[in-house]
């Protein structure tokens, strides 16, 4: 259990930027049906007893932040049709830290914050510090509809003794292996997703089908140092860099972290991890003319990819990564306590997330749901893609989605993880010693804990 310092952040703290970096998690939830329709379509009665009950005809207004690509307006106005005393304005931005940095604005000035908001997981940590400043949603029935979500995300926005639920479950970003069927099959590999997965299902086995590709291609397998440093990162088992008991730095003594590490570098050394840089129009290019067979990277990714390589249609397809699976990204519907009607928000929120809606929002805008019993649902498992081959990439996602195990991140880790990927990039750029970066990387990060 994390020492209270470490969950008494400050709200200033939250004004630091926070990458899209989730939490990892164990699927146990449950697939009752019948329960998740009571919990999520019946309207809440476990509000607070000292709440005083709304007038049915009571003209209410509800402001709503979201972030990014979302459907929730529409949802939003759908919900007002069925509830004409209800009205949601929702406003929405495509900057996730001016999103969040405007909430924690208005948090400190005790004015200005919305009815409701969409907390996206990087920011997770910071906003848990400040529960004085959301209501628990426990409080007005969230246990209730629960066993509906993945226990792993479920558990990211859950106070430590589970007390406290800061927010109710969207989308989510398990990660897979997308490759190139054209590529593989020119270097003698299997094509097929079944037979690709099983080429490279430990990492040992990945790493030598990459060096032999290079080999017989002249091309990387890999796109880029980053993305393949992440998919071993987030197979930790439990702690990444930091330990959840005390907050200390655990790192350079965490084996999965040392894996991850070496076996970047062993891909910059023997030339089948490409030279470029997440995010670049390198990188993009890449996608698009075939300079290299694999990205490694969570279920959103496949927006990406379409949109860097439209032409590469039909020459994609998606196989799971090698010994296990980690969650990049996702967010939460929160209730920030200057809301005055947050029994009505409850209500909306908890129907916005429901799992008619959640298959809605990945049928319309590829939103990963976090609903398992979905996983199983032939609304959902049949849904093909005609990008990646007519694969039901949905089928894949959900297996990675099952494979996420429970992983403590921390208030200092995208500031940690930088220092680790600035290493590997002098390895990648500079020929650097790894030894001697990986020894400045965690002197860098011990000095970080010290003062954090």
């Amino acid at each position: 259990m994390r020492k209270a310092k470490h969950l008494a952040v400050s709200l200033a703290a939250v004004l630091l930027v926070g990458s899209l970096a989730g939490c990892g998690g164990n699927n146990k939830a449950g697939n009752d049906t019948k329960k998740e329709n009571a919990g999520n379509n019946a309207a809440s009665t476990n509000a607070p007893a000292t709440e005083k009950a709304a007038d049915p005809a009571e003209k209410i207004e509800l402001s709503f932040w979201t972030l990014g690509n979302v459907n929730y307006e529409e949802l939003a106005n759908q919900y007002t049709k069925d509830h004409p005393n209800i009205t949601i304005k929702v406003q929405n931005t495509g900057d996730q830290t001016a999103h969040h940095n405007n909430l924690t604005t208005a948090l400190s000035a005790g004015s200005g914050a919305p009815d409701i908001f969409q907390l996206e997981i990087g920011f997770m940590e910071r906003f848990l510090g400040a529960q004085d400043k959301f209501y628990n949603l426990n409080d007005y029935g969230a246990k209730d509809i629960q066993a509906n979500y993945l226990d792993w995300k479920w558990k990211q926005a859950s106070s430590v003794d589970g007390s406290f639920q800061l927010g109710l479950p969207t989308d989510i970003g398990p990660t897979v292996v997308y490759y190139r069927t054209d590529l593989a099959k020119a270097a003698g590999l299997p094509d097929d997703p079944d037979g690709f997965g099983a080429a490279i299902d430990t990492w040992d086995k990945f790493a030598t089908v990459a060096k032999a590709f290079k080999d017989k291609t002249g091309k990387p397998f890999v796109d880029l140092t980053d993305l393949t440093y992440n998919a071993l990162r987030d197979q930790s088992a439990d702690e990444i860099y930091f330990s959840k008991a005390d907050g200390k730095f655990i790192g350079d003594t965490n084996p999965q972290v040392k894996k991850a590490y070496d076996f970047t570098v062993k891909g910059i050394q023997e030339g089948w991890i490409s030279n470029v840089m997440l995010w670049s129009p390198e990188w993009g290019q890449g996608m698009s003319d075939g300079s290299f067979a694999v990205v490694m990277g969570p279920a959103w990714m496949a927006g990406n990819i379409k949109s860097n390589a439209p032409d590469s249609s039909g020459k994609w397809k998606i196989a799971q990564l090698p010994e296990g699976a980690g969650n990049w990204g996702g967010s939460f519907i929160t209730l920030p306590k200057e809301g005055k009607h947050p029994k009505e928000a409850y209500d909306f929120i908890q129907w916005l997330v429901n799992k008619d809606n959640q298959l809605e929002s990945f049928k319309t805008k590829g939103l990963m749901p976090s609903i398992p019993a979905l996983y199983e649902d032939p609304a959902f498992k049949d849904f093909k893609d005609d990008f990646f081959g007519g694969q039901q990439t949905a089928v894949e996602f959900g297996k990675s989605a099952n494979r996420v195990k429970p992983v403590y991140y921390g208030p200092l880790h995208d500031q940690t993880d930088t220092f680790f990927k600035n290493a590997l990039k002098n390895v990648l750029e500079k020929k650097a010693d790894p030894a001697k970066e990986w020894d400045e990387a965690v002197k860098q990060a011990k000095t970080l804990a010290e003062r954090g």
